[in-house]
């Protein structure tokens, strides 16, 4: 006698069978080199498979190449995610509040997202190089040449970064403020509720799950920063831009493969810290919330009813007494 197979095991079996080639694609090329990349950072060198436990990562966090990079890679995430969080935020009000006025401003930061890397870096190498477009304009106005590319190269980062993925989060925060009910604004102008009542007590509140996924695409961003600083100052920058990843790149270039296995699990285990407090907030949220919204025991729910019952016979007789005096 054949085993009949539920309905419920078969649409698991098809549904896991779908997913299977992306499943081998992520073993393939994400799980399985990471594991290498891990046991690397663990062993006396390349060829060796003598295992020196964590001297590797003691020798990495003692070198001062990388704690220079560490330094500048930290410093960068504190300046840029307030500022790209803040900018977004305030574009996406401004262009919620009347989108056909600022169809400028929703141009010119989105307007980056739909050209290359090349092509953006190329524009801010026109702008920013020594003989440049906003040097030239200093020197005719009797200012003297800034070394925007040396001692200002942080700034030019930021800017570049800045104006390179601000769109995206403008985008992102504008369904968020669609999502909120306009209800809760109509019976706040009721109350008597500003515009700063209504931002502090409605909009941020009600989207700030979206205001974390925000921070996490922003956080993930920021380690892509890479590429635009290595094509616009090479693998060699100033010293106030030389991130961990630059770090990571020398030596790859140098073929010290260690090196890099260990700062490749640093970074893994930054962002990985990162996202797990980001969720973590997320959940104590929830907590608190699910703590203020207690259910009704059968007494509360019936003295609940037993008041709105009596709300509503109050309501009826006042409306059956309008109604004869206006006879």
């Amino acid at each position: 006698m054949k085993r009949r197979i539920s309905l419920r095991t078969k649409s698991s079996l098809t549904g896991f069978l779908f997913t299977l080639p992306a499943l081998l694609g992520t073993a393939a090329f994400f799980v399985v080199p990471f594991g290498i990349t891990l046991s690397l950072s663990v062993r006396e060198s390349m060829g060796s498979e003598k295992f020196v436990g964590l001297k590797n990562y003691r020798d990495v966090l003692n070198s001062a190449a990388f704690r220079l990079a560490a330094k500048n890679t930290f410093k960068f995430f504190g300046v840029a995610l307030p500022c790209i969080l803040i900018l977004s935020l305030l574009i996406a009000l401004l262009l919620f509040r009347n989108l056909k006025k600022y169809d400028i401003f929703c141009t010119f930061f989105v307007f980056p997202l739909v050209l290359p890397v090349s092509s953006v870096v190329l524009f801010f190498q026109i702008v920013f190089s020594d003989l440049g477009v906003l040097n030239g304009i200093l020197e005719r106005l009797g200012l003297h040449a800034a070394d925007w590319t040396g001692e200002q190269a942080f700034w030019v980062l930021l800017i570049l970064y800045l104006w390179k993925n601000t769109g995206y989060n403008v985008v992102l925060f504008l369904a968020a403020l669609n999502s909120v009910p306009k209800e809760l604004y109509e019976a706040a102008s009721l109350d008597g509720a500003g515009w700063w009542k209504k931002l502090t007590r409605i909009t941020l509140p009600m989207i700030a799950p979206h205001t974390r996924f925000i921070l996490v695409i922003s956080i993930v961003n920021l380690f892509k920063s890479f590429r635009e600083a290595y094509i616009l100052f090479g693998d060699h920058p100033d010293q106030s831009i030389y991130m961990i990843q630059h770090f990571m790149n020398n030596n790859f270039a140098n073929l010290n493969y260690i090196r890099l296995s260990v700062g490749a699990a640093l970074v893994f285990l930054v962002i990985f810290a990162l996202v797990g407090l980001l969720l973590g907030l997320r959940e104590d949220e929830g907590n608190a919330a699910s703590l203020k919204m207690k259910p009704c025991t059968a007494s509360c729910a019936a003295r609940n009813f037993t008041k709105g019952k009596k709300q509503a016979a109050d309501g009826l007789e006042s409306a059956a007494a309008k109604g004869r005096g206006m006879k």
